[in-house]
């Protein structure tokens, strides 16, 4: 801090002091929030612009799909058995009955856990990935070389994988339900004896709960490339700042992915299940 800095510091009030301090905690919170919609509006103006690189697209539906099957179904198979487990054990000594157990818990698969978790699990390991083969680029002076090239780096390089997550999302979304319902429902019949077509009730279904899964899984298939993209593309100087990008997109895409699922899950209750 410079004399003058320090000088001004000084004659400051309290209340200004107080106020600055505010100002230093939110102004950068404003700006990474405003970073972050400026990516996605872009995102989404190049998204329906040609040319689409839909090589580049299939290749990144690989690194989001593919390899994140396995992670995703081991992580949401356990956490069915637990739920389930748990859940079983108190019904059990408190209702004494476990014939709805099964219904119940489908619709908790539809309406918060399968969407919500899939896309938990994808803000860990597929946005530190684009943001750190993103800040890669950007601190190697790859992005510089694509913008004297005349070509726009969110096109280049963000369409793809907002394209490819939004698509994979889902799928996975859906593969990570019938897991965990499947995983669920081998711990009720092995555990408590609940019959296999008992366990399998959809009584408690909703066409709501359907639109619920569908809009949950397309909005953190939306979410979590962008922030991430944002993460990489804000990514400065050498290897120490990609890994405070890669940070950043994890931090951001999970804060982001939490608030989502609770602005959608009260719009759902309001529109579909009041």
């Amino acid at each position: 801090m410079t004399k003058h800095t320090q000088a001004y510091v000084a004659a400051l009030s309290p209340t200004q002091r107080r106020i600055a301090q505010l100002g230093v905690v939110f102004v950068p919170i404003v700006t990474q929030i405003t970073d972050i919609l400026r990516v996605g509006s872009l995102a989404f103006y190049y998204a329906f612009k040609k040319p689409i690189r839909w090589r580049e697209v299939l290749q990144q539906s690989f690194f989001i799909g593919n390899r994140s099957l396995a992670f995703v179904m081991i992580v949401l198979g356990f956490l069915g058995m637990i739920l389930i487990f748990q859940s079983g054990f108190q019904a059990k000594r408190i209702v004494g009955d476990l014939q709805g157990m099964g219904a119940l818990y489908l619709q908790l698969l539809f309406r918060e856990f399968a969407p919500t978790v899939t896309a938990l699990m994808l803000a860990t390991r597929v946005g530190t990935g684009i943001a750190a083969e993103i800040g890669s680029m950007v601190v190697t002076e790859q992005v510089d070389a694509l913008r004297m090239n005349n070509a726009e780096p969110i096109q280049y390089l963000v369409v793809p994988r907002l394209l490819a997550s939004i698509v994979m999302t889902f799928v996975l979304s859906c593969v990570a339900l019938c897991v965990a319902f499947g995983t669920g429902m081998f711990v009720a019949n092995t555990v408590f004896e609940v019959n296999v077509a008992t366990f399998y009730n959809t009584s408690l279904l909703e066409w709501g709960d359907l639109i619920i899964f569908s809009l949950k899984a397309l909005a953190y298939g939306i979410t979590i490339p962008i922030i991430a993209s944002q993460a990489g593309l804000a990514a400065f100087g050498g290897s120490e700042g990609v890994g405070t990008a890669t940070t950043m997109a994890v931090v951001n895409a999970s804060l982001a992915v939490t608030i989502l699922d609770f602005v959608l899950s009260g719009v759902g209750y309001i529109f579909f299940f009041s």
